[in-house]
């Protein structure tokens, strides 16, 4: 008979994997001390740019990017806290980040009072059993629970309330928050579970890769901090061709290419001086240019959204800056391609193999 779910694992082995120290070593603490010493240098320029009026830099530019560099900052030192403490951290780090970015997209979206029962399920159910799965690296679950039953069960309940004003509208709304901000974004720590293999460089054959698995977060994280740091800069200084002017009137294409052929070099000096990917060389600027673009098309799109609710930002967490969800949509648009590529390529054949073992072992034929 196959199971309804994946077995579950021995209570000590899961706790220790959780609790798992081990998730940085050398090469990725090195990494993630330099990204940190880096982001407080730029923020401790831009600090002193904003305190000289005399400036001949715009004063606009210097506390927009004043701006983005503290919220990365501030990510960067939750994140590097949360991998010393283990994988469990970590998820639960992503989770609450979710949460809080989906209140403030539902809290853009004004919704009616059918939809209110609606959302209890979305915010206690839907969002915390996609990290739980997650945490138990259930992939055939989490992949599928938010886009499929998730999906369904939102206009359904919504249609037993017996309100049908703007219900397309409504059930959509809630519909992409879940996904963007749970479902896509929970991919992030997923990439702590993967098993995956590498390309030996000297006899092009395949192997185990024995890396840390800190390792592959901390660099996406990296390529979408380089990739919107660059897009902001080629946007201001060889900017001329404005994408949509009605959506971002400073994004560019020139800001665009210019990003992926940046954060492209950016992931392949990574991997030659410090490879803490499975990705060779040239695989890891591959990897980092598609980041780049995807991050750029999240950015897009949810300031396309912002336009249309006729809104600025997305919130206000901290006084004087944008929302969560305004620093992490590129990586909530970049989180599940760059999980899923990497997973189609690299993963180890035995771990598939096995996977499908547990879920068939119980079948007659």
């Amino acid at each position: 008979m196959l199971p309804l779910i994946p077995p579950l694992p021995s209570l000590l082995p899961l706790l220790q994997s959780w609790f798992d120290t081990s998730l940085l070593d050398g090469k990725t603490l090195i990494l993630l001390v330099a990204i940190l010493l880096v982001l407080g240098v730029c923020w401790i320029g831009s600090r002193l740019l904003r305190r000289q009026p005399a400036a001949n830099l715009d004063a606009a530019i210097i506390r927009t990017f004043d701006n983005r560099v503290s919220a990365w900052l501030t990510i960067c030192l939750l994140l590097a806290v949360t991998m010393l403490f283990g994988r469990i951290f970590t998820v639960l780090f992503f989770f609450f980040v979710s949460f809080w970015a989906l209140r403030e997209f539902i809290t853009m979206t004004p919704t009616r009072r059918g939809d209110h029962r609606t959302l209890f399920w979305v915010f206690f159910l839907f969002t915390p059993l996609q990290y739980v799965m997650v945490a138990f690296d259930w992939y055939q679950l989490y992949t599928i629970v938010i886009p499929v039953y998730a999906s369904l069960f939102i206009p359904g309940r919504i249609a037993m309330t017996g309100d049908t004003k703007r219900f397309l509208e409504r059930i959509a709304k809630i519909q992409f928050g879940l996904l963007i901000c749970v479902y896509a974004l929970s991919h992030a720590p997923a990439l702590l579970y993967l098993k995956l293999q590498r390309l030996n460089m000297t006899s092009y054959e395949w192997e185990e890769w024995n890396g840390k698995p800190a390792g592959i977060l901390l660099f996406f994280v990296i390529m979408v901090q380089v990739s919107d740091t660059l897009h902001f800069a080629w946007d201001r200084l060889f900017g001329k061709h404005v994408i949509a002017p009605t959506v971002n009137s400073t994004r560019t294409w020139e800001g665009i290419i210019g990003a992926a052929v940046g954060t492209a070099i950016a992931g392949m000096l990574i991997q030659l001086l410090l490879p803490v990917t499975p990705f060779t060389w040239y695989g890891a600027g591959i990897m980092a240019a598609l980041i780049s673009v995807m991050a750029s098309s999240g950015s897009m799109t949810m300031s396309a959204i912002k336009r249309d609710r006729g809104v600025k930002d997305y919130g206000t967490l901290v006084q004087g800056h944008a929302g969560v969800l305004d620093r992490i949509d590129s990586v909530c648009f970049a989180a599940p391609i760059f999980f899923h590529v990497t997973r189609f390529f690299l993963e180890r054949p035995e771990t598939a193999s096995e996977m499908a073992r547990q879920l068939t072992g119980n079948l007659p034929f």
